[in-house]
C-alpha cells in the first residue's frame, strides 16, 4: 500500500518539480504540502531512480490527470500589487507570492483578442526594477477572502483616521472572462481575453489594462493558484492531449480600470494634447477639473458605502434580514467570514449540515460587502437554509429572534473544529469552589464545542437550586448564546374582583389591585391579601364567573394571569383556614315567575343572576342546613321592615339571624329546638336543587331530611330558585354589581410604558420557585421538592446578544408588550449583574446593533439599525438610510446586540 501511494504522489508530482518549486516563494500551505511530499518520498530510494520520473511519462500515468481546471471555488481578483501589500505587510504576514512577468499583445488569428504570456520568475528587462512598486504596473492574484480582508482592512483604516485618500478610492469592480491554458513550447500561462466571452465595457476596460504600449507587466499569484495550474501543466507530457487545452476562468477584477484612468488623466492636464493612443486607436480624452477626480461621478464616494448594502425582500422574509444585517455588521464575525473561514469547515458533524449553510451564508456576507454593490437577493442563502430547516421554507412570517437562534446554532455545527467529540464525564463537585466547578465545566464545553460562534457569542450562567425543606443547594454551570429578558416585572395591570365574605357579615364589596401583566395567580392573591387586610386565620378562594355561573376556580398559584382577559369577571371569598376540610358548597341564583313548578328540569324557563355565594358546611348537613346557610348568606340583602314584613315567613328570618349570630362551634348544628322549628316549616320563598359540575349542569331536587352525599371534588353546587315574593324581600341588584377586570388603566395619562434595560436584567436574575410541573429531585430528602431556582451569570462573552420577551404564546392567547425598554448604547456596565469578575477584562459593552419589530401579532415587519463606523443606519429591506443616534430606542427594538469595550 505504501509503495503504491508513494507512486501515485510521483506521479502527480514528479520530484524535479517538486524541487523547483520549492525554490520559489509560495504559499505556506502550498509549500508544507510539497515539502511533505518529498520528504516522504526521499524514505524509498527507488523514487529517486530515473525510473520514477520515466513512469510519468508513461502512457499508464497520463489517466492520473484528467482535467487542468482543478482549481478552488473561490473567486480569484486582480487588484493593485501596491494595494494588496499594504494589508499584507500588516495582516498577512505569512503569505509569500510567486512573482510572474507578464507581456501583453493580441492574438494572431483575432484582433478582438487580447493575449497575455505569464512566465514564473521576474522574466528580467526593465520591468524587473524600474517598474518594481509602480501602481497600474505591477498586479496581484489573490483569493477571494484575501480581497475581502482587504476591502474592509482600508475602509476601517479610513474610519479610524478619518482620513479619504482620494487614490485609494477604487471602486470599478468587474468581472472577464479568461481563457486559460498551459503552452508547453514556451513553458509558460496564456490567458486570452476574447471579447465574444465579455461585455463590451468588461472587454474594453481590459484593453486599457493590458495595453500593448504597457510593456512586461508583473504579475504575483498569492492566491497558488496559477502554481497551481502552472504545476499541472509541466506534469504532462508535450504530446499529451491537455497541453495547449483552455480552461475558461472569471477573473474579478478591481481598481485597476481607474488608475489607468487616473493616470490619463494627469497626462491630460499636463499635456495641452488630449490624444491618447491606446492600441493603435486615437481616443479623444477629456480633461477633468480637479486632479484624481473619479471617471463617473456617481462612483465617487461608493467605497466608503461599504457594508451599507440593503437585503431584498422575497415575500415575509424582514425577519430573515434584519437578523441577517445585524449579524453582517458584527466586526468579528464580519473579519471572519470575510477571510479563510474555509479551513474552519467541518464536513463530518452529524449535527452540523456539511458545511453548507456556513459556506451560503459566508457567500451573502460577502456579497454585503462587495464594494459598489446597493441591494442583493438572499434567494441562495434562502433556499440553502431550507433544505436543512423546513420551518423557514415558503414565505410565512417568522420570529427574527428564533431565526437568528437557528442560524447561529447551525454555523457553530457547521464551523466547530473538534471533529471527534470526546465523552466528559461529570464529576462530583461537593467541597470544591465555584471557580474550579466553572473552569472545569467550561474546559468541557470547549472541547466539544470549539467554533468562531463559541469564540464570540457564547457566556456561561451559573444556575443554583435550593430546596425549602432541607436547604440544599444544587449548582450547576452551563454555557449561553444570548439572554432572553422578561419585561412582564415592570408591566402591570389593574384588576377589578368583587370581594365577598362566606358568613353574611357584609355585602359584596369592588376590589381594585394593581398586578403584573405576565404575572401568576399567587401574585393576584398576594395584592388582594394586602388590599383587604386579610387575617391569618383566612384564606382567599379566587374564581371566574361567566353567565352567573362559576367558570374556574383559580387554585393554582402558578397558573398565569395572562389567561384572564380584560373583560373577564371575578370574585373573590374570603374563607376561614381552619375549615379547609369541609365540604365548599356553591349557591347560584335563578329566578322564575311559576316558582311552584315540581318539576325543574321541564318546568318555565328561568333565568340566572347575581354573584354565587360560597361558604362551608358540615359533613352530613342535610337540605335545612343547607337552607339555613343560604338565609345567613344573603341577610345583609334584607331591605327595610316595612316593605318585607307581611312578605317572608318570620321563623325563617329569625332561624337566619340566629344562624349570623352563631360562632364557629355552632355550624356544626343547630339547637334541638331550632332544628325542630327549621324542619317543621319549609319556606317556599327559595327553592334548592343539586346541580352537577360542568358547562352544561343537570339538576335533581334535594330530600330536605336527608344528609346530601358529598363528591369527590368536596363541592357542592346548588341552585337557588327564588320566587317572586322573595325578589321583592331581598335587594337582589346587589348581587349584580359584579364589574369586568379592567375598567381602569394603570396609567391615566396614556403614556407608554417604560421600563429600563437593568430592571429587566434583575427580573431575569431575581431567585423564583419552580412550578409544580418543575419538581426537583432532592439528593438529600430523596423526594422531589418545588424548589427556588437562581440565575447568575457567570462569564459573559465578546458579543453579547440580548432577546427582549416582547411575544407571549399560551393555548388561548397571543399577546405583544409594547413596553419601551431604555437601554444603554455607549456604556453598558455588566459589574453590578456579574457574580465573577476576576477573569473578565472588561464587562463593558457597546451597542452596534438593532433588530426591530413594528406592528402587533397578527402581521408587522421587521426591520434594524446598525451601526458602520461611527455612524448608525437603518436596514429595512433593501432601502440604507443613515440615522441618528437618538433616534435608536423605540418601543420597537426586540433583539439587541452588544460588543465588549
Amino acid at each position: 500500500m505504501t509503495h503504491r501511494l508513494k507512486t501515485r504522489l510521483t506521479h502527480f508530482f514528479p520530484l524535479s518539480l517538486i524541487t523547483e518549486f520549492l525554490s520559489l516563494k509560495i504559499l505556506p500551505p502550498f509549500r508544507h504540502f510539497l515539502s511533505k511530499t518529498l520528504d516522504f518520498l526521499r524514505m524509498d530510494p527507488f523514487f529517486f531512480s530515473s525510473s520514477a520520473d520515466n513512469d510519468f511519462n508513461s502512457s499508464n500515468n497520463s489517466r492520473t490527470l484528467h482535467s487542468l481546471s482543478d482549481l478552488d471555488d473561490e473567486k480569484l481578483f486582480l487588484v493593485d500589487h501596491r494595494w494588496w501589500n499594504a494589508v499584507r505587510e500588516s495582516v498577512f504576514t505569512e503569505v509569500e507570492g510567486v512573482l510572474y512577468a507578464a507581456s501583453c499583445g493580441f492574438s494572431d488569428e483575432f484582433e478582438s483578442e487580447i493575449v497575455v504570456n505569464m512566465r514564473s520568475g521576474s522574466g528580467g528587462g526593465d520591468c524587473d526594477q524600474e517598474e518594481q512598486g509602480v501602481s497600474g504596473r505591477e498586479f496581484a492574484v489573490v483569493s477571494e477572502w484575501m480581497f475581502y480582508r482587504t476591502v474592509k482592512w482600508h475602509y476601517d483604516m479610513k474610519n479610524a483616521e478619518n482620513v479619504v485618500a482620494i487614490e485609494d478610492n477604487k471602486v470599478d469592480l468587474f468581472f472577464i472572462q479568461v481563457r486559460l491554458s498551459f503552452s508547453a513550447t514556451t513553458n509558460s500561462l496564456v490567458v486570452k481575453i476574447n471579447e465574444k466571452d465579455n461585455e463590451v465595457g468588461a472587454f474594453n476596460k481590459s484593453r486599457r489594462i493590458f495595453s500593448v504600449d504597457s510593456g512586461l507587466l508583473r504579475i504575483w499569484d498569492f492566491s497558488g493558484q496559477i502554481t497551481k495550474f502552472l504545476l499541472q501543466g509541466r506534469m504532462l507530457p508535450d504530446n499529451h492531449e491537455l497541453v495547449n487545452k483552455e480552461v475558461f476562468l472569471e477573473l474579478q477584477v478591481y481598481g485597476l480600470f481607474y488608475d489607468i484612468m487616473r493616470k490619463e488623466n494627469d497626462m491630460a492636464i499636463e499635456d495641452s494634447n488630449t490624444e491618447l493612443k491606446v492600441n493603435g486607436h486615437s481616443d479623444e480624452v477629456k480633461p477633468y477639473v480637479r486632479r484624481g477626480q473619479p471617471p463617473l461621478a456617481s462612483s465617487f464616494n461608493e467605497h466608503y458605502r461599504l457594508g451599507l448594502t440593503g437585503l431584498y425582500n422575497l415575500g415575509n422574509t424582514c425577519y430573515m434580514n434584519s437578523a441577517i444585517q445585524c449579524l453582517a455588521h458584527t466586526p468579528q464575525l464580519v473579519n471572519f467570514f470575510l477571510g479563510d473561514f474555509r479551513k474552519d469547515l467541518n464536513f463530518e458533524n452529524p449535527l452540523g449540515m456539511n458545511g453548507k449553510l456556513a459556506l451560503a451564508f459566508g457567500d451573502l456576507l460577502r456579497q454585503l460587502w462587495t464594494p459598489d454593490t446597493t441591494s442583493v437577493s438572499p434567494r441562495a442563502f434562502k433556499s440553502r437554509l431550507a433544505g436543512f430547516a423546513p420551518q423557514f421554507a415558503g414565505y410565512n412570517q417568522h420570529d427574527s429572534q428564533e431565526f437568528l437562534a437557528f442560524l447561529l446554532d447551525g454555523l457553530h455545527e457547521d464551523l466547530n473544529r473538534v471533529k471527534i467529540k470526546p465523552y466528559n464525564e461529570i464529576k462530583d463537585v461537593d467541597g470544591i469552589s465555584n471557580q474550579e466547578v466553572a473552569d472545569e465545566h467550561w474546559r468541557n464545553h470547549i472541547a466539544r464545542n470549539d467554533s468562531i460562534i463559541v469564540d464570540l457569542c457564547q457566556g456561561q450562567y451559573r444556575s443554583t437550586l435550593i430546596c425549602p425543606l432541607c436547604k440544599k443547594h444544587s449548582v450547576t454551570f452551563d454555557p449561553f448564546l444570548y439572554l432572553s429578558l422578561p419585561l412582564s416585572s415592570t408591566t402591570m395591570r389593574a384588576m377589578t374582583l368583587a370581594m365577598l365574605t362566606t358568613d353574611g357579615s357584609n355585602t359584596p364589596t369592588p376590589v381594585t389591585i394593581t398586578v403584573p401583566k405576565y404575572g401568576m395567580v399567587k401574585d393576584l392573591i398576594q395584592a388582594l391579601s394586602i388590599t383587604c387586610s386579610l387575617r391569618d386565620d383566612e384564606t382567599l378562594l379566587v374564581v371566574e364567573i361567566f353567565n352567573n355561573r362559576i367558570l374556574h376556580f383559580l387554585d393554582r398559584p402558578y397558573d398565569s394571569l395572562e389567561l384572564i382577559r380584560d373583560y373577564d369577571k371575578l370574585a373573590a371569598y374570603r374563607l376561614p383556614k381552619d375549615q379547609d376540610s369541609l365540604p365548599l358548597v356553591v349557591f347560584s341564583h335563578s329566578h322564575s315567575e311559576e316558582s311552584n313548578d315540581d318539576n325543574d328540569q321541564g318546568g318555565p324557563p328561568f333565568r340566572r343572576f347575581g354573584i354565587p355565594l360560597v361558604a362551608r358546611i358540615p359533613e352530613g348537613s342535610d337540605g335545612f342546613e343547607l337552607r339555613n346557610k343560604f338565609l345567613q348568606l344573603i341577610n345583609p340583602l334584607v331591605m327595610c321592615e316595612e316593605s318585607s314584613s307581611d312578605s317572608l315567613d318570620d321563623e325563617s328570618v329569625n332561624n337566619a339571624n340566629q344562624d349570623t349570630e352563631m360562632d364557629d362551634v355552632a355550624i356544626d348544628g343547630a339547637s334541638s329546638s331550632d332544628e325542630v322549628k327549621g324542619k317543621s316549616s319549609v319556606d317556599e320563598s327559595f327553592r334548592l336543587s343539586l346541580e352537577t359540575e360542568g358547562f352544561f349542569p343537570t339538576r335533581s331536587s334535594i330530600v330536605m331530611d336527608e344528609p346530601l352525599l358529598v363528591p369527590e371534588s368536596r363541592r357542592i353546587f346548588i341552585l337557588v330558585s327564588w320566587s317572586d315574593e322573595a325578589m321583592k324581600q331581598y335587594d337582589t341588584s346587589i348581587l349584580n354589581r359584579l364589574q369586568e377586570t379592567s375598567v381602569l388603566p394603570v396609567v391615566s395619562n396614556n403614556l407608554p410604558e417604560l421600563v429600563s434595560l437593568s430592571k429587566c436584567l434583575e427580573a431575569f436574575l431575581r431567585e423564583e420557585p419552580l412550578g409544580p410541573e418543575d419538581m426537583w429531585y432532592c439528593p438529600t430528602c430523596k423526594e422531589h421538592r418545588q424548589a427556588s431556582k437562581k440565575l447568575d451569570l457567570w462569564r459573559l462573552p465578546e458579543i453579547l446578544v440580548i432577546h427582549l420577551k416582547r411575544f407571549s404564546y399560551n393555548q388561548f392567547l397571543q399577546d405583544k408588550l409594547e413596553t419601551f425598554v431604555d437601554f444603554p448604547i455607549v456604556d453598558f456596565d455588566f459589574s453590578n449583574y456579574t457574580v465573577h469578575k476576576d477573569s473578565q477584562s472588561s464587562i463593558r459593552y457597546k451597542l452596534y446593533a438593532v433588530s426591530n419589530h413594528y406592528g402587533g401579532m397578527g402581521g408587522g415587519h421587521y426591520t434594524a439599525f446598525a451601526q458602520c463606523g461611527e455612524q448608525w443606519y437603518e436596514f429595512n429591506d433593501s432601502q440604507v438610510f443613515p440615522i441618528s443616534e437618538g433616534q435608536i430606542k423605540t418601543s420597537a427594538a426586540y433583539v439587541l446586540f452588544y460588543k465588549r469595550m
